[in-house]
């Protein structure tokens, strides 16, 4: 006998135990200016689109988060990262970046890298949290 899923308390759920990084997703606005000093490029300008709760998961990440809950709520993904946020945060656009400005672990490996958002949110008739698929963009230093 199987038992009925409440999205609602999987998402509440799933929001109190994995949402505990503050992420940023900007949308670049034009093309960074060339520094002539140094004949570097300067930052991208770009619009804040969403600072707030999130969580950014590896593909080994994903199966972590499936022991939190007991159960697999998430497929197999060909993009290696993928973010979570809230369903009440926007939907990030194609080419979005993405960066984790607060890491709940003390060692997260996420400082100073940059993703960039592939696709947008993915679509689903029961949504838990948004997924949206990330490739990593972080520029050599």
């Amino acid at each position: 006998m199987t038992t009925a899923i409440d999205p609602e308390e999987i998402r509440k759920e799933l929001e109190a135990k994995l949402l505990l990084d503050t992420v940023r997703v900007t949308r670049p606005t034009g093309t960074p200016a060339l520094d002539p000093d140094t004949g570097l490029l300067g930052e991208v300008p770009a619009d804040l689109v969403y600072e707030g709760p999130g969580a950014m998961l590896s593909g080994h990440g994903q199966v972590t988060a499936e022991g939190i809950i007991g159960k697999q709520w998430l497929d197999d993904t060909v993009s290696w990262y993928r973010l979570l946020t809230p369903l009440g945060a926007p939907v990030p656009a194609r080419y979005d970046r993405v960066e984790v400005t607060v890491a709940h672990s003390g060692s997260a490996a996420t400082g100073g890298r940059v993703w960039q958002v592939l696709d947008p949110a993915e679509a689903s008739t029961v949504e838990l949290v948004r997924v949206t698929r990330l490739d990593e963009i972080t520029p050599p230093s």
